[in-house]
């Protein structure tokens, strides 16, 4: 009998589908069973597609798909429809595809199989291939989206791993998972799910020739199904062992294959029959191309993380040796995104005098040339404070090494008109693109605590008291490095007394979280004002700052946390060690003098301004805002005739001594003029003359002392309160005058 004639007697046709010239060839009876009539016969393949049901049709090319890459059968039940779109029948085809390789490399296949008619299954009873149905389906989109979504977010290796033991496939959920990467000839254990310690160690370290389902897989890069306990005994018997203790029943090892490369394998291990049907075959294999793409992206991101904070860990010095007397703490953290590698920098640099200096600063952009110029910067400005130059002229010597590595516009294109190329040499986008810094260097003095500092168009220190008050600490500056490059940088000196902190910071601190300066300073004013933290370390108080702006944080920061970050984010906080520094010297803090100095040049007129911002900051708590009022009123008459009657600096030093609600406020202006200011009576329309009528009727005292070259004016205001100033009598405010005025 033929083979055909045996096939026909038990309804079994023959099919083969030429998937290169787009035909099927159907036998009689496969022919009769698809509808048409019972005779051999070659069809387009468009032909053949209308007569089965169109979810069918989608679902045998994904089935085909499956066979081609495993080289396995193709199985799969298919309806048959009439004319009408009515279902004629169900049939059930398995197939073997044969692949060919075309002429131009394209891959191409033959499908040769059986088509046989079954019959649907009656409610209630249950078959090993019972039917896919509609919701089975429907569940398994679900449980893939679900699974690629998880996969997608998750960002290291670990979080992978954790996201692969946590997927409950639909219906047939693994209790074991191993994932193996590839290291030269071995297979190494990346992680495991569902087995305790030490279950790893005869996995941990096998060769890749060895007679072991993963290492045929990579070696292959073909899955291995394997249903039955007898299916893993037949095909591995060296190694099966080492799975028969573990209980389980079927196995399924799918490659991790990544353009084209395998790059390591994926076992899933279970303790209840699973037969691998087509549709669990293609989940599995669906859950492991997105497994190989998210341990693909771990791996890419934990190597760029690897590389990016060697990189800036290389770049950030150690704060040094202990300094006597003083404490220091910073942080750094790196901006969120890319390669998490910025401009910001922070050094602390022993000086031949003794002293040591402090530098902060922040190269322009957030990316690896901000990173390499951040690094040559910092060498170039440590090399110059080494040799001893002031603070002034490291700033004006690193503006000029700036300006050398990053050319201007005009610069470039003379290069470029001179080569004669009209291109510039190197162009990659930005590479050659003008970059500027900003940077603060300030100068210490541990014995005294002077500090002497320049700015670059970096922001402004600030001070924290000893009783928690803060003050911004206008200094003088000039343009940020790399702009112009023969800038002068006029130096301002001031003292750190004992017991109060000094926070030096980036924009990144300051401005993250959509604030401004103003309401960045104000956040941070309220972190440092508070008491929370005046007997705790300065490590501390830095872990605070930085947590307040974006979470938790470390001394050098990555993973998920950075990915939120704007801006860099470079802080120092220097201490003065005394009664509540906030280091940690003393746990019963005192409340000594508050006091501020600062300095306003004849060429800064608009430095007035921020004098009376100052007064208002020292006097932030005084009870009587009247008084407040008065002293910001003084303050901006006596340093503006120092400007318009000298050819001098003014130089404003203010304390508040006492407790609060019976302090005393001295504020002093030095200038370099001998002429004591005089008592005028100026006319209703005067613009000039009532500093000295103000003084009288506004402080409770004042005066003028001369100095070995000028004078000091002051005046001094006992805070009261309000219930005070209302029980009181109305006198006038000055109760004593200098002679001779």
């Amino acid at each position: 009998m033929r083979t055909e004639d045996l096939l026909a007697a038990i309804a079994t046709g023959l099919w083969r589908w030429d998937n290169a010239s787009g035909t099927v060839t159907l036998d009689g009876e496969a022919a009769r069973l698809l509808g048409l009539p019972a005779e051999g016969v070659t069809l387009p393949e468009v032909a053949v597609r209308s007569r089965f049901h169109p979810v069918d049709w989608n679902e045998i090319n994904g089935i085909v798909n499956l066979a081609v890459a495993e080289g396995t059968l193709a199985e799969a039940r298919l309806r048959i429809m009439d004319e009408d779109g009515r279902v004629l029948r169900t049939v059930r085809s398995r197939s073997k595809p044969l692949p060919n390789v075309a002429a131009d490399g394209r891959i191409d296949y033959e499908l040769i199989g059986t088509i046989q008619e079954i019959a649907e299954p009656q409610p209630g009873t249950t078959a090993v291939h019972t039917p896919i149905t509609g919701d089975w389906r429907r569940s398994r989109e679900a449980f893939l989206l679900d699974a690629g979504r998880a996969l997608a977010e998750a960002r290291s290796t670990a979080e992978v791993l954790r996201v692969a033991a946590s997927l409950s496939m639909p219906g047939f959920s693994p209790d074991g998972l191993a994932v193996f990467g590839v290291d030269g000839d071995r297979l190494s254990l990346i992680g495991h799910h569902g087995h305790d310690v030490g279950d790893e160690n005869p996995f941990a370290e096998m060769r890749v020739d060895t007679d072991y389902p993963a290492a045929e897989v990579v070696r292959t890069g073909r899955a291995i199904y394997l249903p039955t306990p007898e299916d893993y005994k037949r095909r591995f018997p060296a190694t099966w062992p080492l799975a028969q203790r573990f209980g389980r029943i079927s196995w399924a090892f799918l490659p991790l294959i990544v353009a084209g490369r395998t790059m390591g394998a994926w076992m899933a291990a279970f303790k209840h029959p699973v037969y691998f049907s087509p549709d669990e075959r293609s989940v599995l294999t669906t859950v492991a191309r997105m497994l190989a793409q998210a341990l693909q992206r771990a791996v890419v991101a934990e190597s760029e993380r690897e590389l990016t904070t060697g990189l800036q860990r290389s770049m950030m010095p150690q704060l040094g040796p202990e300094i006597p007397g003083m404490t220091l703490a910073a942080r750094y953290v790196p901006t969120g995104g890319g390669l998490q590698v910025g401009g910001d920098w922070y050094d602390m640099i022993p000086l031949p005098s003794g002293r040591f200096a402090l530098v902060i600063g922040d190269v322009q952009g957030h990316d690896v040339r901000a990173a390499g110029l951040m690094g040559q910067l910092r060498i170039a400005v440590r090399a110059y404070a080494s040799e001893g130059h002031r603070p002034d002229a490291v700033l004006s010597r690193a503006s000029r090494f700036l300006a050398g590595l990053c050319p201007t516009e005009e610069a470039s294109d003379s290069a470029a008109s001179a080569d004669g190329s009209g291109v510039h040499a190197y162009d990659d986008g930005d590479f050659l693109s003008p970059r500027f810094a900003t940077c603060l260097y300030v100068e210490c003095d541990p014995q005294t605590g002077l500090l002497e500092v320049a700015r670059a168009g970096h922001p402004d220190p600030a001070i924290r008291m000893t009783d928690g008050t803060v003050l911004m600490r206008p200094t003088a500056g000039g343009l940020p490095l790399g702009i112009v490059p023969d800038t002068d940088y006029p130096t301002t000196r001031f003292t750190l007394e004992p017991g109060e902190t000094m926070l030096l910071c980036t924009d990144g601190l300051i401005e993250t979280g959509g604030h401004d300066l103003d309401t960045g300073w104000a956040r941070l004013r309220a972190i440092l004002e508070s008491e929370t933290h005046d007997t705790e370390s300065l490590e501390k108080l830095a872990d605070l700052l930085v947590s307040a702006v974006h979470g938790p944080s470390s001394h050098h920061t990555t993973g998920p946390l950075a990915d939120r970050r704007e801006d860099d984010i470079a802080l120092v906080l220097l201490c003065r060690e005394g009664p509540g520094c906030g280091c940690g010297t003393s746990a019963h803090p005192a409340r000594p003098v508050r006091r501020t100095m600062l300095t306003v040049a004849q060429a800064e007129p608009e430095r007035i301004a921020g004098a009376r911002q100052q007064i208002r900051e020292l006097l932030h708590d005084w009870a009587d805002e009247d008084q407040l009022d008065s002293a910001v009123l003084m303050v901006s008459e006596m340093v503006t005739n120092v400007l318009m009657h000298t050819d001098g600096d003014a130089l404003l030093m203010a304390e508040a001594v006492g407790e609060p609600g019976g302090r005393c406020l001295r504020v002093e202006v030095a200038d370099s003029s001998d002429e004591p200011p005089h008592k005028r009576q100026p006319g209703e329309m005067a613009s000039s003359g009532r500093g000295v009528l103000l003084m009288e009727m506004l402080a409770d005292s004042w005066g003028v002392d001369p100095r070995g070259e000028g004078k000091s004016i002051w005046f001094e205001l006992n805070e009261q309160s309000k219930e005070d100033d209302a029980s009181s009598t109305s006198s006038p405010a000055g109760t004593s005058s200098p002679a001779g005025v």
